[in-house]
């Protein structure tokens, strides 16, 4: 059957809205079994829609859990049957990614009130030392850059080589790289020499390289967004964020990987790697961004997260993630996955890294309508210890032990070895969950031993993951043409949890359960916001149910390496498969999250800052000679 004969499922739902609470709950299955009396029906002509009929409606209900009466199922038919002819019309739009619906995701509770009031960063005060080899200044961090750019110790230009030779060095082994934009980097490297020896001084990011993760357009290249049959997409207009670092002066030397379309580090070119553990990918979607990063291949990155995709990849290498309030920088020229959770946001060795890079970033640019006006205050100096800090503290008990799947009366070999293996499986999870837990235990203590009072706060109780479905809801929308089309078969990975089958999955996902969500949606945001009447900072462990709770309601977060597993560490599963971030293994790093109150996100970065200086387990690096010679 070929994908011309398909009846769409999204206009099933859209016509199924007009026509009362019984119609909006099964349209995709209705839809299925339309497609396949349309399947069984099928001739060498263009076919017509073929007939809806009670015994469809019938079957449709059972799978929704409903019952329709026959009066009932005589208007829907009616319905169906009328209006197909709207959403065929919506279909020959072909829709780009670029445009949003007609709706806009606020985070804010009733009653926020958000800063606006812009006032001059104040940098911490930074001399660096110009080493005997460039080479040594592939970990340095972004202020000690700045210095020696601004000071002229070193120039942009050789930096820029630098970087370009250890991104070409290494990405055989790494994978981080799509493309390289070396003529563009080096034509900004050559202007920003030539403009600081003029005096005209751009601020810190002046003259650093940096790489975007490849769903930002930059005119004169291919954003491919990780996924086969995108290789040689063309957008011929920069992103907004990447306009914003060429007016910063920064330097862009290239595009860096991500999962296909923004899941998981699965890329049409392969699988981008874990700089500390190169048998490991290194998480996603933001793959090539935290891969590139702390493998000293560029001075910083831009990721984007919708859920995790800073946060994870940042654990898994041991990167430093800032993930911004919701709306506070814009995503134009950016590929859609959520409009209601994507959000930009740097990845870089340390908190004031992110700092200096997020002061270039924020702030409205009149085309991305969910973006809102308000300050980001950086200073340095900020007080941190007036700070109220909570943390999660559920989250940092041990796991409950879970009950073994029992055995069942006349088991078969092969249901027992799959018991076992299972069994297996959950006593290792257990163990590298017990072993990274005295990691978290002993944050609380340098935090307590740092002066900080900590108060215990819990989540508001309510269904998270459930909620989160009207993520890959939108995403199915964003992509539906994809899936209509068939071309998602061109995706690299094809199994159950990747995007293809989801997108076809949440065309399941009716308009009334989607309303739903984001009813309870707001609920969590409520909620989350009253946490953050009680304290300025919450403490939180990396991979719990508050990365999916934040994301909903769009509050910040920062992820910090929190150091490295010892020898004695559990070893990690032989085969990755990329749905636990913390998989573990000696010598890989854990992190750490802090989360901040909406558009509180330089107070957020602050304490943070705090904490790493005090640590100073930014300034581990995996070590890269042997592997890239190798």
């Amino acid at each position: 059957m070929s994908s011309q004969t398909l009846l769409d499922r999204r206009t099933l739902l859209a016509l199924t809205s007009r026509l009362g609470i019984a119609s909006v709950l099964f349209p995709g299955a209705l839809y299925t079994l339309a497609a396949q009396a349309q399947e069984n029906s099928e001739t060498k002509h263009a076919p017509a829609y073929p007939p809806v009929t009670p015994q469809m409606i019938d079957q449709a209900a059972a799978l929704a859990g409903i019952t329709i009466a026959s009066d009932q199922k005589q208007m829907l038919i009616a319905g169906l049957t009328e209006f197909r002819q709207d959403y065929d019309a919506i279909r020959e739009l072909h829709l780009p990614n670029s445009v949003a619906p007609a709706y806009v995701f606020d985070p804010l509770p009733p009653g926020a009130i958000v800063d606006t009031q812009k006032q001059p960063p104040v940098y911490s005060r930074t001399v660096a030392t110009m080493p005997a080899e460039i080479e040594d200044l592939a970990f340095a961090t972004v202020p000690e850059l700045a210095d020696l750019v601004r000071r002229k110790k070193v120039s942009s230009v050789d930096l820029t080589q630098m970087y370009l030779r250890r991104l070409k060095r290494y990405d055989p082994l790494l994978h981080f790289t799509v493309n390289l934009t070396e003529e563009r980097a080096l034509a900004q490297a050559h202007e920003a020499d030539a403009d600081i020896a003029r005096g005209k001084y751009r601020g810190p990011l002046h003259g650093l390289p940096w790489g975007a993760k490849d769903l930002l357009a930059v005119k004169g290249y291919p954003t491919t967004w990780g996924a086969g049959g995108f290789e040689h997409q063309v957008i011929d207009q920069d992103a907004v964020v990447v306009q914003r670092l060429d007016a910063a002066g920064a330097v862009l030397v290239a595009k860096l990987t991500l999962g296909a379309l923004a899941m998981g580090d699965y890329w049409y070119g392969g699988r981008t790697r874990n700089p500390w553990n190169p048998k490991q990918g290194s998480s996603g979607s933001s793959a090539g961004p935290a891969s590139a990063t702390a493998a000293g291949c560029v001075a910083f990155s831009i990721g984007s997260e919708t859920l995790g995709s800073i946060s994870s990849p940042s654990t898994r290498c041991g990167a430093t993630g800032l993930r911004p309030t919701f709306g506070f920088v814009p995503r134009t020229g950016a590929m859609a996955l959520s409009w209601t959770m994507d959000k930009l946001g740097p990845i870089c060795r340390a908190v004031e890294d992110c700092a200096m890079v997020m002061q270039a970033i924020y702030g409205p640019d009149g085309e991305d309508l969910s973006t809102r006006e308000a300050a980001f205050h950086w200073n340095a100096d900020l007080g941190w210890r007036k700070l109220r800090v909570g943390y999660i503290a559920s989250e940092f008990e041990a796991d409950k032990p879970q009950p073994e799947t029992p055995i069942r009366p006349g088991e078969t070999a092969e249901e027992k070895k799959k018991r076992e293996a299972e069994r297996r499986e959950a006593e290792a999870y257990r163990a590298r969950r017990e072993y990274d837990r005295r990691y978290d235990l002993a944050a609380l203590d340098k935090l307590r031993s740092m002066g900080v009072q900590l108060i215990p706060v819990e989540l508001p109780d309510l269904p998270y993951n459930a909620i989160s479905t009207m993520l890959t809801a939108e995403a199915a929308a964003v992509f539906d043409e994809l899936t209509r089309s068939g071309r998602d078969r061109l995706l690299t990975q094809q199994g159950d949890g990747d995007w293809p089958n989801l997108f076809r999955l949440h065309r399941f996902y009716p308009a009334v359960e989607y309303i739903q969500a984001n009813r309870a949606r707001t609920l969590a945001i409520r909620g989350l916001s009253k946490l953050f009447e009680q304290v300025d900072i919450i403490v939180a462990t990396s991979n719990s149910q508050q990365l999916v709770a934040t994301n909903l309601t769009g509050h910040p977060a920062v992820i910090v390496p929190n150091g490295l597993r010892g020898a004695d560490a559990p070893l990690p599963p032989k085969t990755d498969t990329g749905d636990d971030d913390q998989i573990g293994g000696p010598g890989t790093p854990v992190s750490l999250t802090f989360l901040g109150a909406h558009y509180q996100d330089a107070k957020l970065c602050a304490f943070a800052r705090a904490y790493q200086d005090a640590t100073g387990f930014h300034k581990l690096h995996p070590k890269l000679g042997q592997m890239g010679e190798s």
